[in-house]
């Protein structure tokens, strides 16, 4: 679609931004906006204040659902640019068909915006560590992907709970399946204790020096099943990524969107074992990080603190006692005195931290939802659930923007109502 359209200057743009005129859109995709140079860009990441909106999203049929979500609106002046003039038409012929008309271009973002360090950019702190479908198949291909020079010392990780079958219906080449049961005691759903993480890492062949990347499956839990949890395997992949980095594995990594981006990309699928390759030794003591996990006290001290805040990402029906969440725990309610952050529908959804294509939603949007509710970079931030997913998910986008403080309360709501002495609080908060 040949669309035509207004091109502005690097200094009209600039007058734009200052006089706070215009929403900038980046076409290009979300690793690109993140921090990944997928075309040579001299700097990481995008124009300061930009919003993602890739070309592939174009195709959605509710392309218009998030653009209303973003805060785009028709009378605002929209300035797109990318990395191709197909993807810029692509969605200026959808922002076209939607009503939108004050539409321009910026032509210049790579050879002029990226080139000038003097011009402002942003880019997620840790963004080689939300890594995207191609840089996988490059190293399962025996090439060298960007940000990268550890060889062979990889292990690829297909994360499950309790289904195996997940794995057997196909997964990426060479990867490994993990049990978060290896990692996480399911009488308590705390991590396993140092001795316990020890072995099950030494036998999955990972030690400290070993680079995890980490994936799962979506499937749609129903809470009516035995095991909801078995349908969330993404999630219970960040879970595990989690209880990793606490260990002290040194680098690891996340599939952005899960196996369904590579499936997207129409990459292969494997239903093949792969076997792990066992490590004589993790190389460092269990916990290196003790800090990214808190326990009781240190999160009533935190509730008690004027540095920190307990973060609830629950949803709304657990936060004011409809529910529990789950078909194992009884007591319905929450902590007093946590901060409430909506992430999702129920226990095993994370809506609000994810893109329709459920790769992790653009990261000014989660700040500014945290912003909101009080929560910033400065406090030490412990992220809690009903047992440690949605809070480990939470944890892992703070820790990618490289917030300081930041941890989990592993018992979360499991662990603090089990406790009769402790306090609960039902109902709308005033």
């Amino acid at each position: 679609m040949q669309t035509l359209l207004t091109e502005i200057s690097t200094t009209e743009l600039l007058a734009a931004i200052e006089n706070n005129s215009c929403q900038i859109i980046d076409t290009r995709p979300t690793e690109a906006y993140n921090g990944w140079q997928l075309m040579g860009e001299a700097r990481p990441g995008h124009i300061k204040g930009a919003r993602t909106l890739p070309a592939k999203w174009a195709q959605y049929i509710d392309w218009i659902e998030i653009v209303r979500h973003k805060e785009i609106l028709p009378h605002q002046k929209i300035i797109l640019y990318g990395n191709t003039q197909e993807d810029i038409n692509l969605v200026a012929g959808r922002f076209l068909d939607a009503g939108y008309n004050k539409l321009y271009l910026y032509p210049d973002f790579a050879n002029q915006w990226a080139a000038s360090p003097n011009l402002p950019m942003e880019f997620m702190e840790r963004y080689q560590h939300l890594v995207y479908p191609s840089w996988v198949n490059s190293l399962i291909n025996g090439h060298k992907p960007p940000l990268y020079n550890k060889g062979q010392n990889y292990v690829i990780c297909h994360a499950h709970y309790r289904n195996y079958n997940d794995y057997l219906k196909g997964h990426i080449p060479g990867a490994i399946a993990l049990d978060t049961l290896e990692l996480e005691d399911p009488e308590t759903w705390n991590r396993r204790t140092p001795a316990e993480l020890k072995e099950a890492l030494e036998r999955h062949g990972i030690s400290a020096e070993t680079t995890v990347i980490l994936y799962g499956r979506f499937s749609f839990p129903d809470n009516n099943d035995p095991f909801p949890g078995s349908a969330a395997g993404h999630l219970g992949a960040i879970r595990c990524a989690l209880i990793m980095l606490y260990a002290g594995v040194k680098d690891v990594r996340i599939l952005n969107g899960g196996i369904a981006s590579w499936e997207a990309e129409k990459l292969p699928i494997s239903t093949e074992t792969t076997p792990a390759v066992p490590v004589k030794d993790f190389g460092i003591k269990i916990p290196a990080n003790p800090q990214y996990i808190v326990d009781m006290e240190e999160a009533k001290a935190l509730i008690r603190s004027s540095d920190g805040d307990i973060v609830c990402t629950r949803s709304w029906p657990e936060y004011i006692g409809e529910v529990s969440g789950y078909n194992y725990i009884e007591q319905k309610g929450r902590i007093p005195g946590a901060v409430y952050v909506n992430n999702g529908s129920d226990a095993y959804r994370m809506e609000n931290y994810q893109n329709l294509d459920y790769t992790t939603r653009e990261f000014h949007e989660i700040i500014k939802i945290w912003k909101e509710v009080g929560i910033h970079a400065q406090k030490h931030l412990a992220f809690y659930c009903g047992t440690g997913w949605r809070g480990s998910e939470a944890f892992f986008n703070a820790w990618l923007l490289g917030w300081p403080r930041v941890s989990v309360f592993d018992g979360g709501w499991m662990e603090w109502s089990a406790h009769a002495d402790n306090p609960i609080e039902t109902g709308i908060p005033d």
